[in-house]
């Protein structure tokens, strides 16, 4: 875990081995895949084209699964707040109203906020995920993001 305080500036997590390794990587072999299909074509460099992006589509396809499931916990997460912090029928209410990225970004706010940054989403005066992020004052970290 994280020991540094979590803010809006140093929020963004990295996955070494994901951003550093393995997308680098298979995106310079599905260059260098072309590379070769164009220098020299053949059945041969064009199977290695092909499973280049095969590979290629398939991690970027498991960083988008995975994202997604995340997105759904803390929608979870987000719904018993809610309806802790404001009771069922207003959460509800909220939730009907509030994108999937703004309800992320209001998971780093503060149970003492989070009431009025949601009244300025709703209002329009947040309009993208990461206003609402910037508006928040007592950030909540979260050290477990995918």
């Amino acid at each position: 875990m994280a020991t540094r305080p979590q803010n809006f500036e140093n929020h963004t997590r990295y996955f070494p081995r994901f951003h550093f390794m393995a997308a680098p990587l298979l995106a310079l072999f599905l260059l260098y895949s072309l590379y070769a299909l164009v220098r020299a074509p053949s059945l041969a460099t064009a199977a290695g084209v092909v499973l280049a992006a095969g590979v290629n589509a398939a991690l970027y396809a498991t960083r988008t699964m995975i994202l997604s499931v995340q997105d759904r916990v803390i929608r979870l997460e987000m719904t018993l707040r809610l309806e802790r912090l404001l009771g069922a029928a207003a959460a509800a209410d909220a939730l009907a109203s509030l994108t999937v990225g703004k309800l992320v970004a209001l998971r780093f706010a503060s149970d003492a906020e989070l009431p009025a940054l949601i009244t300025r989403v709703r209002s329009n005066e947040l309009a993208t995920g990461r206003e609402v992020k910037r508006a928040i004052r007592e950030w909540q970290p979260d050290h477990l993001r995918a």
